[in-house]
């Protein structure tokens, strides 16, 4: 593959404004070409495309092509950068009038030097945010698709249109369907559009998660503006960590393993958290926690302790997944990352093996803080897309059996009714997602086991006996369907009363189906004991804890204590509510 640089371009607005300026600052810019001017760090901008582009493992030829008029000042700028001058092409334009355009500057290239591989093109007098971003992700994609590609990022609100190239972009196939040349009052076709017709081109899109400027006639407040704002937005990164938390979930209603075309109805609470942190760092560094990732023990005794409770794969496992699958949609999606490392750190109070989404809450986490850094927007990764995202990571990296509720709550957070039906999944990929007024909610609690097994057992064979068409189970996950719609209604008629009905029908569905001997006796002994107390009960997930309704406020406190010292762990729930509104506890 052969690069060329654009840099023929007459910056004649900008010229003037440095030479008329009358405070005397950048009187040594004077006559300097747009591409050779200080860029992020006072490095030159025409620097950081050469080091970006200066590998010979991708590309065989780097040319460069400028005007008459600034010749002199790239040939100087070559034999300092040990850029070949052989490789400076001359298109003979002196002055904004004569100039030949950036199409025809191209064309000029590859004619004279009789260039027949692909040719990756640059615009030399951009000023980008992060000049860093991986140009060899950006020939992979290229690669991968049946035509040419062009690198697009989305404008902010701030930027007019006016001076800009514009491109449609099919958000699907990543066809660019349209090119308007710097649209004034009306859209006007460009001369790259009419080239790309003339020969029956058929072009795709690749998104950089940054801005970049300097193109065109500019000013020099532009120019002042633009190298602050990205100077700023280096500093910040560099100096501030990015921190995210996804919290804890009960399934409140429907059977939480929710690969069966159901509906459930799940809530975020705040009482448990995963929270990651990313830091801008010289190399990629993921941190093991020091209690969840253990590779020191006192003794073999200490180590057959630990690995009993906690098992032998802490979070470690969920970071690098989590960035491998972030690497790889990025790349399949035509999203140009920048390419900077960070170091990855985690932390969580949720308890293992108990059925509240501990991997998924730190695999969420991670995300957020992934998306944060390479600046990427909900429209790159919509919420569902998110969610989908999110399980892929568990279930095709890691091989963890698990379904969307989880990864759906944790991403909309909140109080969210879901909808998995089969022709919504088949049509859009993913279901039906509602968040529900949390306003006023009733007191919920949690109690689960100091001491649990695996959780993942509890699926049992269910799913096999679901695909098998046995009519029990068929019929149980229809009704746990027609359960979450009842209970929908009756959180949003605020009927407690009703709600705390259909949550021991739940439980008592789900026990018929997957047979006590699956439940366990530590899942049982939980609900007996809620029950004694009057409480509706079921299990918030796979298993290992118990989410119960208690109507009797009274009860609550001699609830906590009986669970105590049958060796759980109590606690009442503080939901948590994304929204203004504020949650109250009971207690």
């Amino acid at each position: 593959m052969i690069c060329i640089l654009l840099v023929a371009g007459h910056g004649t607005v900008l010229e003037t404004h440095i030479k008329n300026d009358d405070t005397g600052l950048y009187s040594h810019l004077n006559g300097v070409p747009k591409a050779l001017l200080p860029g992020i760090g006072g490095k030159k901008i025409l620097d950081f495309w050469w080091e970006t582009v200066n590998m010979r493992q991708l590309f065989t030829e780097v040319y460069l092509v400028t005007n008459a008029d600034k010749y002199k000042h790239f040939e100087r700028w070559a034999t300092a950068n040990d850029f070949p001058v052989e490789n400076l092409i001359n298109d003979g334009s002196t002055t904004l009038v004569d100039r030949l355009g950036a199409v025809a500057d191209l064309e000029l290239a590859i004619r004279s030097r009789k260039l027949q591989d692909d040719v990756m093109v640059i615009a030399g007098d951009m000023l980008c945010a992060d000049h860093n971003f991986d140009i060899g992700q950006v020939i992979r994609f290229f690669r991968s698709k049946p035509g040419e590609l062009i690198i697009y990022y989305e404008m902010e609100e701030s930027e007019k249109s006016s001076s800009r190239g514009i491109v449609e972009v099919c958000p699907d196939s990543h066809r660019i369907t349209r090119f308007l040349e710097k649209p004034q009052e009306g859209l006007t076709s460009s001369r790259l559009e009419r080239l790309i017709n003339e020969n029956l081109l058929e072009v795709f899109g690749m998104k950089l998660p940054t801005g970049f400027h300097l193109i065109g006639q500019v000013g020099l407040s532009d120019y002042t503006k633009w190298l602050t704002r990205f100077a700023t937005k280096q500093e910040d990164k560099s100096a501030r960590p990015i921190t995210f938390r996804s919290y804890a979930r009960v399934g409140l209603m429907g059977n939480p393993s929710d690969g069966f075309n159901g509906k459930t109805i799940a809530m975020s609470i705040s009482n448990f958290w995963a929270e990651v942190t990313l830091v801008k760092s010289q190399t990629l560094v993921l941190l093991p926690h020091p209690l969840n990732d253990p590779t020191e023990f006192g003794s073999l005794q200490d180590l057959f302790s630990i690995s009993r409770k906690e098992g032998y794969l802490g979070g470690l496992r969920l970071l690098q997944a989590t960035c491998k699958k972030f690497y790889q949609f990025c790349s399949k999606q035509g999203i140009a990352l920048t390419k900077q490392n960070f170091t990855l750190k985690y932390d969580t109070n949720i308890p293992r093996q108990v059925g509240l989404a501990g991997s998924s809450a730190i695999v969420s986490a991670t995300l957020k803080c992934l998306m944060k850094f390479y600046n990427l927007i909900d429209d790159d990764l919509p919420k569902p897309v998110r969610a989908n995202f999110i399980l892929s990571v568990e279930s095709e990296e890691l091989f963890i059996t698990a379904g969307l509720q989880d990864r759906v709550v944790q991403v909309y957070e909140g109080l969210i009714y879901m909808d998995f039906s089969k022709k919504l999944m088949e049509e859009q990929g993913y279901g039906n997602y509602i968040s529900m007024d949390m306003c006023g909610l009733p007191p919920f609690w949690l109690a689960y086991l100091s001491d649990p097994s695996d959780s993942g057992r509890i699926h049992s064979n269910i799913r096999q006996r679901w695909l098998n068409g046995e009519p029990l189970v068929v019929e149980a996950m229809e009704t746990f369907a027609q359960l979450t719609d009842e209970a929908r209604v009756a959180l949003t008629d605020r009927d407690w009363k009703r709600l705390a009905q259909l949550m021991d029908q739940n439980f008592e569905l789900r026990r018929s189906v997957y047979s006590d001997e699956c439940l366990g006796p530590g899942n049982l002994k939980m609900v007996e004991l809620a029950k004694q107390f009057g409480s509706a009960v079921k299990l918030p997930g796979s298993g290992g804890a118990v989410v119960g309704l208690c109507l009797d406020l009274t009860k609550l406190v001699e609830m906590r204590q009986a669970f105590q010292e049958a060796g759980c762990v109590f606690c009442v729930i503080t939901p948590y509510n994304p929204s203004a509104c504020t949650v109250s506890s009971p207690l």
